[in-house]
C-alpha cells in the first residue's frame, strides 16, 4: 500500500503492507519497507545520459529520448551491417519481477531483432530441471499449509532473511508442537530459531538426503502402499540409496552418523512432514541431483498425503502464465546464438571464441558487474571502447557506469504490471501509485520506444495498452482462475488462484503428478534426454535443449574445489566460500540505500575462530579474500555461526561503496552444476589473510 494524499503525485506517508492480505499481513521486510525513500532519491537516473568521459567515470550528459533512439537505431544499424544482428547481446534478470516488465520484456524485441539468445540461469534452474524430472511442473505444498506441518525441514533455507513472509506460518506449526530443522552449512538467523541446526559441509546435500533414504528404506519406514501406486523406479532407488549408509555419509557431510539416522526417523514418522528448499541448495557441482534427492524423499514416507506434507520449491508453477505470448519464440531465426549470462565476462574479453564477437550489450534488470562471477574479466570487458553499451536503469550502478547510454527505468510504485509469485499462491495486479518522475518509462513501454526507433513497432505486439497485455499474459481458462477476472484484481489488487484451501490443499494425494508417467520419478524417464534448460530461463526458446546425459538415479558428485578433489590448489587457498543472499539486499539492489547499507554494515566475511586465530585475524579487522580469479577488502566477523574451513560473504554490496571496488564475484568461478547450467556460488576456494 503506497499512500499518496495529492492523487497520482509524490508520496504521504511512504509505504504500508497490506493487513488485509491474507500472506503478507501487512508485513514489509528489511529490502522494501522505505521504498517510497528510493522512489524519490535524488540519485536517480531520470533522464537519458549520454557518456562524456572515460568508461566508469561517471561522467555523463543529459540527453532527450529522441536523440538517444537516434543513437541506438544508427550504431545497431552499423553492427548489423557490419557483423550481423547476433553481434548484439541482450543481458537481463529479474530486477523487475513483473511478469510484463521483468524476465521476458525484452525477449519479443530482441528475437525480432535477430540478436544472440540470452540464456538465464543464475538462479534455480538447476534445482527446477531437477524438480520437475522428479514431480513435473507441480506446485507442491501450499506455503500457507506449513501451519498443519508437524515436522518441517528449511533445506538451504533461511526465511527470516529471504522470505519473511512465509516464517508466521512456519512459527505458527512450531507454536503447535511442530519441529523445525534447518539444514544449512551456516548458523542463520533461521537456525537460530529453529529446534535443531543440522550444519553440513557445502556441497554434500545429496549424500545427506541418499544417507536418510538408507535408513528410511532399511528400517521399514516407507509408505509402501503410495511407493507402490504412485511412484516409478523404487527398487533402483534402493540400490542406489544402498550405496549411501549413515557412517559412510557421516564422513562426506560432517553431520554424525546418529544425527543422520535421527534426522531420517524423526522426518519419516512424524506426519505429515515438509522440506522447504532455498535456491542454494543448487550452486554447486551436485546441486541438481541433491534436489533430485529431496523431491524424492517425500513419496518415500507418504508425506504428500497429507495437508501440510510434501515438499515446496517454487509456487510459480501453479500460475497459467501464456509465455509463448510474451516471448515469441515464433520469431526466433534458425541457428541464432545462444550465450549464457555466466559466461559474459570471457564472452566480452574474448576468452570464448565467438564469430562475429559481441559488439554491442544492453542491460536492464540487472547489474552485472556485481551478480556476475569472474567480476575481473566482466569488468575488463565493459571497459572496452569498441563496445556499445546500453543500459536501462533507476541508480547509476556499476553497470550503468560503464555504459554509452543510460536510459531512465520507472520503478514499480509507477507502473502497471501483474505479478505472479515464487512464494504463494497469490496473482496481484500492480497498478501504478504515482506517475513516473521526470522521463523514467517501465520496461514495456522502453521497448515499444526502441522497437519503434528500430522500424518494426507497428506490428501489435507494441501496440497494445500494459491492461491488454495484463490480460493477454493469462490463461484465464485454467480451472485455477476460476472466479477470477480484471475487475476482481483491479478492485482488491490481488486474488488467491483457485487451488484449493489451505485447509484441504493436498494435490497429490493420491498421485496426479504432471510426469510422463503421471507418477514421482524416482528413476526420471527425462534424463533420456540428456542435460536441458527449461524454456523459462531461455529468451525465447520453447524447446529442450540436450546436453550432456544425467544419470537417472539420484547420486552425490563431489564439489570440484576440495583437498580431495583439488588438493593442489587447496592448499593455496583452504577455505571454502559461501556468498548467500544477504538480510537486506536483494541480489545488488538496495545496495546503494542508506538504510540497507547501515542494516548490512561494510561488506564482511565470516570467520570461525579456530581460521581466525590460525591467520592472526581478530574480529572486526580488515582481511582480504583472494584467490587466483581475484580479490575483495572484508571486515572479519569471526564467528561459531560458521563451520572451521569456511566462510560466508554475502553478495549484494556494489563495487562503488567498496575500498578496492570489488566483490565477492571477484573469486567466483564460471563453472556450471550439473543440471539447468546453474551456477556454482558455493563451489569456490580462498584465502583470507589480514590487511597490513
Amino acid at each position: 500500500m503506497f499512500d499518496d494524499h495529492h492523487g497520482r503525485g509524490r508520496a504521504g506517508d511512504g509505504v504500508r503492507g497490506n493487513p488485509d492480505h491474507p500472506f503478507t499481513r501487512g508485513a514489509l521486510c528489511a529490502k522494501t519497507n522505505d521504498f517510497h525513500e528510493k522512489v524519490h532519491s535524488p540519485e536517480r537516473v531520470l533522464y537519458p545520459l549520454r557518456r562524456a568521459g572515460r568508461k566508469g567515470s561517471g561522467e555523463f550528459e543529459r540527453v532527450g529520448w529522441e536523440d538517444a533512439l537516434g543513437e541506438i537505431k544508427d550504431r545497431w544499424d552499423g553492427i548489423v551491417a557490419e557483423h550481423g544482428p547476433t553481434a548484439i547481446l541482450p543481458y537481463s534478470y529479474l530486477g523487475t519481477e513483473g511478469i510484463l516488465n521483468g524476465l521476458n520484456v525484452g525477449d519479443a524485441f530482441f528475437n525480432k531483432l535477430g540478436a544472440t539468445i540470452t540464456e538465464r540461469t543464475f538462479c534455480d534452474s538447476g534445482s527446477c530441471t531437477a524438480y520437475i524430472m522428479t514431480l513435473g511442473p507441480a506446485a507442491g505444498i501450499d506455503p500457507e499449509s506449513f501451519k498443519y506441518s508437524r515436522y518441517i525441514v528449511l533445506w538451504a533455507s533461511n526465511p527470516l532473511s529471504t522470505s519473511i513472509h512465509h516464517w508466521p506460518f512456519i512459527a505458527e506449526a512450531q507454536k503447535n508442537g511442530a519441529k523445525v530443522v534447518v539444514v544449512d552449512p551456516v548458523k542463520t538467523r533461521t537456525a537460530k530459531q529453529a529446534d535443531w541446526h543440522v550444519p553440513i559441509r557445502p556441497g554434500t546435500d545429496a549424500a545427506l538426503a541418499l544417507g536418510m533414504m538408507n535408513v528410511i528404506i532399511s528400517e521399514g519406514l516407507i509408505d509402501r502402499d503410495y511407493v507402490e501406486n504412485y511412484t516409478v523406479g523404487y527398487e533402483e532407488l534402493a540400490e542406489r540409496a544402498a550405496e549411501y549408509p549413515p557412517d559412510l555419509v557421516a564422513g562426506i557431510t560432517g553431520v554424525p552418523a546418529d544425527d543422520i539416522r535421527k534426522l531420517a526417523r524423526e522426518y519419516a514418522t512424524q506426519q505429515p512432514s515438509v522440506i522447504r528448499l532455498g535456491v542454494a541448495i543448487e550452486r554447486h557441482p551436485g546441486g541438481g541431483q541433491a534436489v533430485r534427492a529431496l523431491a524424492s524423499l517425500p513419496a518415500l514416507v507418504g508425506a504428500w498425503r497429507r495437508v501440510g506434507g510434501g515438499i515446496l520449491q517454487l509456487p510459480l508453477w501453479a500460475f497459467p502464465i501464456k509465455w509463448d505470448g510474451l516471448m515469441r519464440p515464433d520469431w526466433i531465426r534458425p541457428n541464432t546464438r545462444v550465450l549464457n549470462q555466466w559466461h559474459l565476462g570471457r564472452a566480452l574479453t574474448g576468452e570464448m571464441d565467438l564469430d562475429p564477437p559481441i559488439k554491442s550489450l544492453m542491460v536492464y534488470n540487472s547489474n552485472p558487474a556485481v551478480v556476475a562471477p569472474e567480476q575481473r574479466k566482466v569488468l575488463a570487458g565493459l571497459a572496452r571502447e569498441d563496445l556499445f553499451t546500453v543500459v536501462s536503469e533507476q541508480f547509476m550502478t556499476d553497470t550503468a557506469l560503464h555504459a554509452d547510454l543510460v536510459l531512465p527505468a520507472a520503478t514499480q510504485l509507477e507502473q502497471y504490471d501483474m505479478m505472479f509469485s515464487w512464494g504463494h499462491f497469490y496473482l496481484s495486479l500492480n497498478q501504478p501509485a504515482i506517475d513516473p518522475l521526470g522521463e523514467a518509462v517501465p520496461n514495456r513501454e522502453l521497448f515499444r520506444r526502441l522497437a519503434e526507433a528500430m522500424g518494426f513497432g507497428d506490428d501489435p505486439q507494441w501496440q497494445r495498452s500494459a491492461r491488454r497485455c495484463a490480460i493477454d499474459a493469462i490463461d484465464w481458462e485454467s480451472p485455477v482462475m476460476e472466479g477470477i477476472d480484471m475487475e476482481t484484481l483491479e478492485r482488491q489488487g490481488y486474488a488467491r488462484l483457485n487451488v484449493g484451501t489451505p485447509e484441504t490443499y493436498a494435490p497429490h494425494a493420491e498421485g496426479n503428478f504432471p510426469t510422463p508417467s503421471g507418477k514421482v520419478e524416482l528413476k526420471a524417464s527425462m534424463a533420456e534426454g540428456g542435460n536441458f534448460v527449461l524454456p523459462l530461463f531461455r529468451q525465447g526458446s520453447n524447446e529442450f535443449q540436450a546436453g550432456e546425459p544425467i544419470d537417472p538415479l539420484p547420486h552425490y558428485v563431489p564439489r570440484r574445489e576440495t583437498a580431495e578433489t583439488d588438493p593442489q590448489r587447496a592448499a593455496r587457498f583452504p577455505l571454502s566460500i559461501l556468498s548467500p543472499k544477504s538480510h537486506a539486499y536483494l541480489n545488488s539492489i538496495y545496495g546503494n540505500r542508506p538504510r540497507q547499507q547501515r542494516l548490512s554494515g561494510d561488506q564482511f566475511v565470516m570467520i570461525n575462530p579456530e581460521d581466525a586465530a590460525a591467520r592472526d585475524i581478530g574480529d572486526g579487522e580488515d582481511v582480504r579474500v583472494h584467490n587466483d580469479r581475484g580479490e575483495f577488502d572484508a571486515r572479519a566477523r569471526v564467528t561459531d555461526d560458521v563451520a572451521p574451513g569456511v566462510v560466508v560473504a554475502p553478495m549484494g554490496y556494489w563495487r562503488t561503496f567498496t575500498r578496492t571496488e570489488a566483490t565477492v564475484n571477484a573469486v567466483n568461478s564460471g563453472e556450471y552444476a550439473d543440471m539447468g547450467r546453474a551456477p556454482t556460488f558455493s563451489d569456490n576456494l580462498v584465502e583470507v589473510a589480514r590487511r597490513p
